[in-house]
Formats: C-alpha cells, structure tokens, sequence
C-alpha cells in the first residue's frame, strides 16, 4: 500500500494507558486501539499480524486432519447448566436476554457445543475417531484486564476437539494435537517451555499449558533445568525433604503476644524464626471453612486445597467467619480447639514444638506437637518454592509464562454430561473420550511482541511481520528516486511480498522511524545511490544497513525470506 494514500498513522508519544511493551508498542504502531478496558480494534497492519499468526495454526491443524467449523457465540445459557459448568463459571460469563426474556450468554468456551455436534455424527465405533476445530470470539468479563491484548474480555481462541473410542485413542490424537502446537509455536518464532497445569473449570485426566517465557507473565513457572521438567507453579508437588525432628515434646505453653498478628509480628514479638511457627489459614471453600495449617514461611496453594476438598472456588474466610470458629479476631487462629476441619500441609509431620495461634485474642501457644490436635487430613498443601526438589529430583527456580495454549485429557466428563455415546463391538453404549485443544492467537502476538522488539519498535520474525518489505523514499521531490521506488514497489507486488511504499511527504528520519516502529523486517530506501543504480538496505537484526544494486534487490529478497 502507498502510505500517502492509505489508512496509517502512528504515534511518536507512549501510549499512557497501556501497562505491557507489546500493549504500548501495538498502539503506537497504529496496529491496535482500545476501546474499552480488555477491548481492542484490531487495526489493518495488526490484523495482517494476527492473520498470519491464525495460518500458521489453521495450516497445522488441517495437517494432521482436523476439520475447521465455526460455532456460534451467543448461546443458550441452559447449554452451561445441563454441563454444571454455569457456577463455576459465575460472573466471569457474560449473560443476557432476548425480547422474550430467554437466558443467553456469551461464550467463554465451546465444549459443550463441539460434544453437541458430534452427537449428531456419533451413532457407532466406526465413527471414530475425528477431530474438529474454529476460530471464534470468546467473551469473559475479566476482572482486571491488562497488558493489553494478554488479558482481555473479548478475544479469538482456536479450540479444537477430538473424539474417540478409548484412552488409548485419545492419547494418539492428544499427542497428534501436542506436536502441531509445538510445530505452530517454533514457526512463530516463540521462545516457550511445556508445563504440567491444573485443569480448572475445564476439568478432566490431564492439562498441559504453552506458556511464552516474559517477564510481565501472569503465571510462575517451576523449572528443573536438569532434569528437563517445568510445570505450573498452581500443580506443582512439594517433595517432602530433611528427617523427622528428634525433639523431646514439650508442654505447651500459653504466651502474650499484644498486637501480633501476621506471621512477621509475632516473629519479631517472640524472636524465632518462621521456620518454628504454624500459619492457621481460614478458608471459605464452596461455602464450607476449613482450617489450613502449613509452616511459617510457606503458603498455602489454593489449587491443590479445592482438589483436596473437592471445591470449585475458595476464598479467605471473613473475619465474622474467623471469629465464628475460633472465638478470636483475625490473627490469632491455631488448630487446637478450632471449630471446623484441620487439613494441615505435610511438612508439618517432620515438626515438634512448634508454635501456634492460641485461638484467643493477643496470645500464641508454643510447644505443640501433632499430638495435641486432630487433623482431618494431611496432604501436600503449600506452594512450591525456589530451590526446593521437583518431582524428577532436581532444584527449581521460577521463571514466568504467558498461557498461549493448552491442551486437555478430558476423558467423559462432556460426553457424560451431553449424552454423547457410541455403541461398541457388543452393542453396549460407551461414552466417547474427548479431548480439548486451545491457542489464543492475539495472546500469541502480544508474546512475540514481548519477545522481540528493541527501543525503536517491534522486531517481527520475519513470517509474522505484516511489511516485509518496507520501500522508502528519501526525498520525494526527486524524480529519480521517486521512479526507481514505484518500478520496485511494483515488483515486490508482483513476487507476492507484503510490500508498503512510502510517499509521504515527510523527513526521510520520520520514515525510517515508522519503518522501525512498524517493525518493517526489510527497509529500501531509494536515496543517495539512486544515480549509481543503488538502494540501501537493511533488514532486522542488521546492525547497519547495506548498498547492492537495484537490479538484484528482488533476488536477495528472495533469498532473506527463503531460509
């Protein structure tokens, strides 16, 4: 496109309402406006960008055979109802009503539909295995949506789905999908570690996530470089480390601890280390509270909480609810005398005379031991920290992630809920096993944008940049320059390059500013060596740039965008 003609503009100053690179950079590079908190235009250059990321995808999922549909997005809310998933859900769905008051929402994801339309197709074995997959809009009121096109409330998900008889067919088409996703993000140019998730909402035997390593990442990654293991820090097992304490029991002891509340207070009240004192955490798991015990300088891990109790959502416990069951305010709950179950992490059967909330205003028990209280359960409950063991054996450290894609085992979980059976060899109906598969391709190009751009602007891998070839005009007013641009311009059309000219009537600075904020992999600039029959040129990652003669630009373009 000729700029001087066309629908572009970009911003000199930073966008003052985004709190990501790749926001601010997205929008001053003309290729985004917000329109609302969590909501985009996708603008013609970024939506060039997104394009190309949504080929690459549909061109590996059609590699291995899945089939592409579309569903809709606005959908029957009783659809989420029959499944069970409306509640766990909750506010983060979108709903409304039609002009006969009808209950619809807008779809946060699609399981349900896909186990409807196979339902259709499904009557025997010998319909199976499929699989299917869109690209659709899914909505979902975030509550804090940020860093821009990272976490939004409206945005297009790829999901796909397989079908099949067993487990052993789902594992075949599970890694089908996993390696097309693998092939995806390494033709994008991500830099991204394979982590073992939880399953949330979506449910099932298995979650892996993709996840995009950036600093602004929403989720912490545990990582074993030595072993090769990585896995979301919301799943990762806590491997019991160091031998049983050989400590004589003490009596317990009842101390006054004024106005010492959180776990640093009463540490420098009493002047131990957090390692001799038990946290008592109050939790409102699905309604129920639940006492939560583990070390003093752990924390709890609310998922692997829910997955104990078998809960949807949990939440600190309020303090009228705290005062409930322990007749104390906030701040001095311990586990003897508590009136709800105790569930307490299982570093704390290595402990002895360790020191507790006394369930009483200003006070502390020191000396208690797992045989002054009943627990409900002990179980691996606290989060992970660095330098602790994986589960392959080796020290972690932390590094953070954004989520471009996941994949999930979900077994029967739909089929059960949808009625989606076949019938086998002996004419028994069984469940069909499902699989579920997702990318988010703005997530995607958000994190190439993460991961690749300088000061300047954006530095595109050059299959995803939207100009590869960025022509520029010096000065216009001369003829010569002007001529030589428009018969490379035409050229580059012609090969099939994603080409701009730039006419406009600006500083050649301004220009060659734009072509770096755009993130133009490949700059001509028609200039001084005009009358020498040369163009200079300078693509990303070049530290300078180069004369060659006009007459073999088209060649080297080639090549560049070749290997």
């Amino acid at each position: 496109m000729r700029l001087s003609k066309n629908f572009f503009y970009t911003m000199r100053e930073q966008a003052s309402d985004e709190d990501s690179v790749s926001g601010n950079l997205l929008v001053r590079a003309g290729m985004i406006k917000k329109v609302a908190s969590g909501i985009y235009m996708m603008m013609p250059l970024g939506l060039k960008a997104l394009n190309k990321v949504i080929n690459i995808i549909r061109e590996e999922m059609n590699a291995i055979g899945s089939l592409e549909l579309m569903m809709p997005a606005l959908i029957p809310e009783g659809v989420y109802v029959n499944s069970g998933r409306r509640d766990s859900f909750g506010d983060s769905m979108f709903s409304l009503k039609d002009r006969y008051r009808r209950n619809y929402v807008l779809g946060p994801t699609h399981e349900e539909l896909f186990a409807a339309a196979a339902k259709m197709y499904i009557r025997s074995y010998k319909d199976l295995p499929f699989s299917l997959y869109q690209f659709q809009s899914k909505y979902r009121d975030e509550p804090r949506p940020r860093f821009g096109l990272i976490r939004v409330r409206e945005f297009i998900m790829k999901d796909a789905y397989t079908f099949d008889l067993d487990l052993d067919g789902l594992h075949s088409q599970y890694m089908k999908m996993f390696n097309a996703y693998k092939r995806a993000f390494d033709r994008m140019g991500l830099n991204y570690v394979i982590v073992n998730a939880d399953t949330g909402v979506m449910g099932g035997l298995l979650s892996e996530e993709f996840q995009a390593l950036s600093e602004i990442g929403e989720d912490i990654l545990v990582i074993d470089d030595a072993n090769n293991y990585a896995s979301n820090i919301e799943v990762a097992p806590c491997i019991l480390r160091g031998e049983k304490s050989t400590e004589e029991e003490k009596p317990i002891e009842k101390v006054y601890t004024p106005e010492s509340k959180t776990i640093e207070e009463v540490t420098a009240f009493m002047g131990f280390p957090k390692e001799r004192f038990v946290k008592t955490m109050i939790y409102n798991v699905d309604g129920k509270l639940y006492a939560v015990c583990c070390r003093g300088d752990h924390d709890v891990n609310e998922t692997k909480l829910k997955k104990l109790v078998g809960g949807n959502e949990s939440i600190f416990a309020s303090e009228e609810e705290v005062e409930q069951v322990t007749g104390a305010p906030v701040g001095f709950a311990g586990p003897i005398g508590i009136q709800c179950p105790v569930l307490i992490d299982q570093e704390l059967t290595l402990m002895k005379n360790f020191i507790v909330g006394a369930n009483e205003a200003d006070h502390h028990l020191m000396n208690v031991n797992l045989s002054d209280f009943e627990a409900d359960a002990v179980a691996d409950l606290r989060r992970i920290c660095e330098g602790d063991l994986s589960e392959k054996g080796g020290i972690v450290r932390f590094a953070r992630g954004i989520e471009i894609g996941n994949t999930f085992k979900l077994g029967t979980k739909y089929a059960e809920a949808m009625d989606l059976y076949y019938k086998d060899e002996t004419n028994t109906w069984r469940p069909v096993i499902m699989g579920s598969y997702g990318i988010g391709p703005a997530r995607c190009l958000a994190a190439i944008v993460e991961q690749n751009h300088s000061e300047k602007g954006i530095l595109w891998p050059k299959h995803i940049a939207p100009v590869e070839v960025g022509i520029v005009i010096a000065n216009i007013n001369n003829e010569q320059q002007s001529e030589m641009a428009e018969t490379l311009y035409a050229a580059c059309k012609e090969a099939g390059f994603d080409v701009i000219l730039d006419d406009r009537d600006e500083r050649a600075g301004v220009k060659f500013n734009d072509m770096e904020l755009i993130g133009a992999y490949a700059r001509v600039t028609c200039g001084r060596g005009t009358p020498k029959g040369l163009v200079e040129l300078k693509c990303i990652g070049d530290e300078t740039p180069r004369d060659i003669p006009a007459s073999e630009l088209l060649d080297e373009l080639k090549r560049i965008f070749a290997e």
